[in-house]
């Protein structure tokens, strides 16, 4: 009986080892912040979307947001109906996640980047919204902030 206990305090003890390594190894949420108009739900939706991929966002309601775009430097063609900031950039529009990855892995001399418009099949522009539907077009995703803007990924 007593050898019946030790190893089975022995097994949880091990169980709670492995537990707290994994745990430990987990990777932090990326933080990141975003503007949108009040109650727009293609906005939250990719919120969610984010929040699914290991971001943490922060939503801010913005009853103007020409003046946060004009505060993160977006060229007027690039505007979307939401800003987001992470790290040292700006992401404008709905911008899928490994595009958005790839900009915080390669660190590119730039502001930010944008896929403008509300482009149908993008991430919370998807059939499951209101708003959205399926993707109708190749999504390219653009630079701005030095020099022209460039094409940065297309999906």
């Amino acid at each position: 009986m007593l050898f019946h206990t030790q190893r089975m305090a022995r097994l949880m003890l091990l169980a709670l080892l492995a537990f707290a390594a994994v745990q430990a190894m987990a990777k932090p949420a990326i933080q990141a912040t975003l503007w949108h108009n009040p109650g727009c739900q293609c906005c939250a939706a990719y919120a969610k979307y984010l929040d699914k991929h290991g971001f943490a966002v922060k939503v801010i309601d913005s009853s103007d947001l020409g003046a946060v775009f004009r505060e993160h430097a977006v060229p007027d063609k690039l505007v979307s109906c939401h800003l987001m900031t992470v790290g040292r950039y700006t992401v404008v529009g709905h911008v899928p996640v490994d595009v958005v990855q790839k900009l915080l892995r390669e660190h590119p001399d730039i502001r930010g980047i944008s896929l403008p418009g509300m482009p149908h099949g993008s991430p919370g522009m998807g059939p499951e919204s209101r708003m959205g539907g399926p993707k109708t077009a190749p999504f390219v995703i653009y630079t701005f902030g030095k020099g022209p803007s460039n094409g940065y990924a297309t999906r």
